[in-house]
């Protein structure tokens, strides 16, 4: 064979073909999830899809062009999930998600919603290639390149380059804490690998060593003697209201002289609201709520905490509750089993649970019966709930304003202005404001059943609504209209929170900083139900006004938290991190220390040894 020919069989190889459509695929991944590719880009990306075929070219003889095309298919597969998942968590997908793949085709629409048509590009060789294999000439001459013998000298010497390149893209980068910039230092292929082989079981803290103490410590928080508001709704109904991916800003928002959430609002002007109050979810999202709120601990480092942390024996509000009386329900519209909820509710304890079972499958808006559905029946069933006696802990879960927030047009009770049609802005803004009408006659069934005056009720978000990593340029301008200034990470997790009783709490708007795990300890103070023995990491929001320290997951990168001034982003480490102040116009950015960025690393470490070594929930 002629030197011409030997060069046209290799380029023509599917060594090198395939090589150059996978680099194509990840400069696109890089483009959405870093904003472009660099000159290292190829180089990262291109030293694994190497190793694995030189790993093909070496040792298949048989069927060779088949392990071409179903590499080609996987590694095509990791980068489009790598742009789905940064679109809507902001973090890049590593195989732990695969946990999730079983919930994929209940939220297709909320995938779908994030897919911009160009993504398809990915897919457009595997398309042509099926065109090709159906032709019977033209897979056998795709064959016959496969069949073209590399020199076996020259793949090794190329297998040894590319696994020192991978090598040296991975080992400076692993103490990165923050994971995205993790995986754009080492490259997304090599960081995937990194995740699989050299993910490591985190050295636990010994049961024995947290104590409340310890935690408190850290926290730099002192118990109060004579705690306010200390049994101000002892015996009361207990009713939390989880609102599906509500935002702070749209407390007291108008459009255009058009009043968004009128009920929330009235309900925050007249009672305790607290307008800095963040979400501390991860991937499980609403179920992740459920749990943080129900126990005061963090999210695990990875995964949902329904199945992470579902086969636990859960110390939890349920639990402490039951002791002193109540009888416990929760209340969704979704199948129990969605997420793994119905092993979180019997790690919680919570003895009654309301799911599609009770609530059927009419008037279905995404995963179930609708809002207008939850609501009457939910104030129904705590009608009968509370006349046998016993005062009552509702946890109900709402569910209609969820992304992608596309409501039937007999629910779209407010006309916005032409510039938010069409936009996700616009969507959540209409999906707010019929959640906020349906929570109205939540108010008034509780009312007519006489259950209002009798309850203390909570009202919170769940988790963010508007990722900003799925804006477009017309969603980021609409929002900085609202704010006056552009739209932060400060702003994306901040939900809100308002406590409501008509025995104690008034019109007040207090400035304290707040997360979902200080729920708890804030309400077992309202009820008088004493903490003593029960390990917690959130804080009586009542009682500790001056500081807070809130460690952040997921959402944002491992290593950022929030203090009572900033909301602080990890780089690789504390010294490139960015900060982000919780009020004013950001000119003047006061700093989060090291010390506290210890500080939040050390609980979130304390908070996963004390769960992780819980003891797994026998099963009858």
């Amino acid at each position: 064979m002629s030197h011409q020919s030997k060069l046209q069989s290799f380029f023509l190889h599917p060594l090198f073909s395939f090589s150059i459509i996978l680099m194509c695929k990840s400069v696109l991944a890089w483009t959405v999830i870093f904003g472009g590719p660099d000159w290292s880009t190829i180089v990262k990306e291109l030293s694994v899809i190497m190793m694995v075929f030189i790993i093909i070219e070496r040792f298949s003889n048989k069927n060779k062009l088949l392990y071409y095309l179903l590499t080609n298919l996987l590694f095509t597969g990791i980068f489009f999930a790598a742009i789905m998942y940064y679109k809507y968590y902001g973090v890049i997908v590593t195989y732990h998600a695969l946990a999730q793949v079983n919930q994929v085709g209940t939220v297709k629409t909320s995938i779908f919603s994030l897919l911009d048509p160009y993504y398809l590009f990915m897919f457009v060789d595997i398309i042509i290639f099926a065109v090709i294999f159906l032709s019977r000439k033209s897979a056998q001459r795709w064959k016959v390149r496969a069949a073209y013998a590399i020199d076996r000298k020259l793949l090794a010497a190329v297998f040894a380059c590319c696994l020192i390149m991978s090598i040296a893209f991975i080992l400076p980068n692993r103490p990165s804490l923050n994971e995205i910039i993790k995986a754009e230092q080492m490259g997304i292929l090599n960081y995937e690998l990194y995740t699989i082989f050299a993910e490591a079981q985190p050295q636990l803290v010994k049961a024995d060593q947290i104590t409340q103490q310890s935690i408190n410590k850290l926290k730099g928080i002192k118990q109060p003697t004579e705690p306010v508001y200390w049994e101000a709704a002892k015996d009361k109904h207990l009713i939390l209201i989880q609102m599906e991916s509500l935002q702070n800003f749209v407390i007291d928002l108008e459009i255009d002289g058009i009043e968004v959430t009128p009920v929330v609002n009235r309900l925050a002007r007249e009672h305790f609201y607290f307008p800095h109050f963040y979400q501390q979810v991860g991937q499980g999202n609403t179920s992740d709520a459920e749990f943080v709120v129900n126990t005061s601990y963090y999210i695990p480092p990875r995964g949902a905490a329904t199945q992470v942390y579902g086969n636990k024996d859960l110390p939890s509000l349920p639990k402490l509750l039951q002791e002193a009386g109540y009888v416990t329900a929760t209340f969704h519209t979704n199948d129990v089993e969605f997420w793994n909820r119905h092993k979180l509710y019997e790690g919680l304890g919570f003895q009654h649970i309301y799911d599609k079972a009770y609530f059927g499958e009419k008037d279905v808006l995404f995963f179930g019966a609708s809002d207008e559905i939850l609501y009457p029946e939910t104030a129904y069933a705590l009608d009968k709930l509370a006349k046998q006696g016993q005062p009552v802990y509702a946890h109900v879960i709402s569910m209609s304003a969820h992304h992608p927030y596309t409501l039937p047009e007999e629910k779209r009770l407010i006309e916005l202005p032409e510039r938010y049609q069409g936009t996700l802005v616009g969507e959540y803004l209409t999906a707010q404001n019929y959640a906020d009408y349906a929570l109205g006659i939540f108010i008034e069934e509780l009312k007519r059943r006489g259950l209002w005056e009798d309850s203390l009720i909570v009202l919170y978000g769940d988790h963010l609504g508007l990722p900003m990593y799925s804006l477009n340029q017309e969603d980021e301008e609409l929002l900085e209209e609202i704010y006056g200034r552009p739209y932060t990470y400060t702003d994306m997790i901040n939900i809100p929170l308002v406590i409501i009783s008509e025995d104690f709490t008034y019109p007040a708007v207090l400035d304290q900083l707040g997360g979902q795990v200080d729920l708890l300890p804030t309400l077992a103070n309202l009820l008088g139900i004493s903490l003593d023995g029960y390990l917690h990491f959130g804080q009586d929001l009542l009682n500790h006004t001056e500081f807070n320290l809130l460690p952040q997951r997921y959402y944002l990168p491992t290593g950022s938290f929030l203090n009572s001034e900033e909301l602080f982003l990890s780089g690789a480490g504390y010294e490139d991190g960015e900060h982000y102040p919780l009020s004013g116009n950001g000119l003047e950015r006061p700093e989060a220390t090291k010390d506290e960025f210890n500080r939040a690393l050390a609980l979130l470490h304390l908070s996963d040894s004390y769960v992780m070594q819980l003891p797994d929930r026998t099963e009858d």
